[in-house]
């Protein structure tokens, strides 16, 4: 396989990035490249609500696999059969996402389809897109017991009056719903299944090239700044 493109998306590292796709509106681009970047080759994908991006784990690919994980849903303390998780460990490195196509843009030798809702680092090579087909992909009857419904904190999230400064400007300059953006990613709980129960730990998460610092206890989730990650 080869790539035909890559995403470029606001995510730098994979701390942070939403466990599954459409869990946060996070926007980002996927560039094909040549011979892949032809109007010809996306005709008629402007009639796609949403697609479905093949991609290679490219910051694991390298780590090899094991014939069980620890899937963080499970609080990382019961192991399960690789092919029972959506786990990047795997004995081939390709993942599946569902995103929103909300455009198809052509610039010289490129061309790009900008999408919402996907959960790739920046950069994450791509080897096929295809259409989601609604009668055939969606399948209300499925079942999987393990993972049965989104899981999200049930906490409000408060900005610190620096953070909630500093999130204003960001998203003028940077045309996004930042804040919004924010408190969806940090809704889905990046911390480690381990270090859950440490109410006063900070973490730090890094978005279109800004460091937010928070933490979690059992009543809120604090937002304590936002400050570009040249400052740290």
């Amino acid at each position: 396989m080869q790539a035909i493109g890559f995403i470029h998306s606001p995510f730098d590292e994979k701390f942070g990035i939403p466990r599954q796709p459409g869990l946060a509106s996070i926007r980002a681009s996927i560039e094909l490249v040549p011979p892949f970047a032809s109007a010809d080759a996306v005709r008629g994908l402007e009639q796609c609500s949403h697609i479905w991006l093949v991609f290679i784990f490219s910051a694991t690919a390298d780590k090899g696999w094991s014939p069980t994980v620890r899937p963080p849903r499970l609080g990382g303390n019961q192991r399960l059969g690789v092919f029972a998780t959506r786990s990047p460990f795997r004995p081939n490195p390709v993942g599946l996402s569902c995103v929103r196509l909300t455009g198809i843009r052509s610039e010289g030798e490129r061309v790009w389809l900008d999408v919402e809702g996907a959960d790739l680092l920046d950069g994450t090579p791509i080897v096929d897109i295809k259409p989601y087909l609604p009668y055939s992909d969606s399948l209300p009857e499925a079942e999987f017991g393990l993972a049965s419904r989104i899981e999200r904190l049930e906490l409000p999230v408060l900005f610190s009056e620096e953070a909630e400064t500093a999130c204003r400007t960001a998203a003028v300059r940077l045309n996004q719903p930042l804040e919004r953006q924010i408190r969806e990613i940090l809704l889905c709980d990046p911390r480690p299944a381990y270090k859950k129960g440490d109410g006063e730990r900070v973490y730090g998460i890094s978005l279109y090239g800004l460091n937010i610092r928070f933490r979690i206890d059992s009543q809120k989730i604090d937002v304590l700044s936002i400050t570009p990650n040249s400052e740290i």
